[in-house]
């Protein structure tokens, strides 16, 4: 589990394919620190295990859902990439309740400055767009951000100066595909609400 509030920017150092597999090799000083073998880190809002670790560098496997689902799959060396460590059971949740289990990808329409802050907005599928709703959560590339406007092809939302320098957002090009996570609170009031009538019967 984790909360959407991004430790640091990590980098890219390798995404190669061997032994039947892909492995995404980042480098992330302190999301490295104290992260061992088998736990689980998120990387642009999608739930990795460690399955090595050299210095300041984890090593993950990627499946072919991952890279069916996320952008993982056109990252490139020295690309930076939001990192977020799991949830402690003490710690405290900064954004909201992130899976790391990504639903799909979006498409950046469009960024516009307002005052220090940026209003980006997101196109997503209809599939997706059925749980954003204003004022609700989402976690775009891993960053748990407030909705401002929901609309029938797409959503907006603001970055503040801070988050501006602590996430990769604002770096990317219009065009680029982000990942997406909507709330899971909405999917599982959906399913709740959908067996109501034939447990009624």
């Amino acid at each position: 589990m984790f909360t959407g509030i991004v430790e640091e920017i990590g980098r890219v150092r390798s995404l190669v394919q061997r032994a039947g597999g892909w492995h995404l090799a980042v480098e992330g000083h302190l999301v490295a620190q104290g992260t061992g073998l088998g736990e689980s880190v998120a990387v642009n809002g999608v739930c990795l295990t460690v399955t090595a670790r050299e210095g300041d560098c984890l090593t993950f496997g990627l499946a072919p859902e991952t890279l069916a689902r996320t952008n993982l799959g056109e990252l490139t060396a020295g690309a930076g990439v939001n990192l977020e460590r799991s949830l402690p059971a003490n710690g405290r949740v900064g954004g909201h309740f992130v899976q790391g289990h990504v639903d799909g990808t979006g498409i950046l329409l469009r960024r516009e400055p307002d005052g220090d802050s940026l209003r980006i907005a997101v196109q997503a599928s209809p599939e997706l767009l059925r749980y954003v709703v204003p004022k609700g959560y989402i976690a775009v590339d891993g960053t748990s951000l407030t909705v401002i406007e929901a609309y029938p092809d797409h959503f907006t939302f603001m970055l503040v100066a801070y988050t501006q320098q602590h996430i990769t957002l604002p770096g990317k090009p219009v065009g680029a595909r982000v990942n997406l996570e909507v709330d899971v609170l909405a999917k599982y009031a959906e399913r709740f609400l959908a067996a109501r009538p034939a447990q009624a019967q």
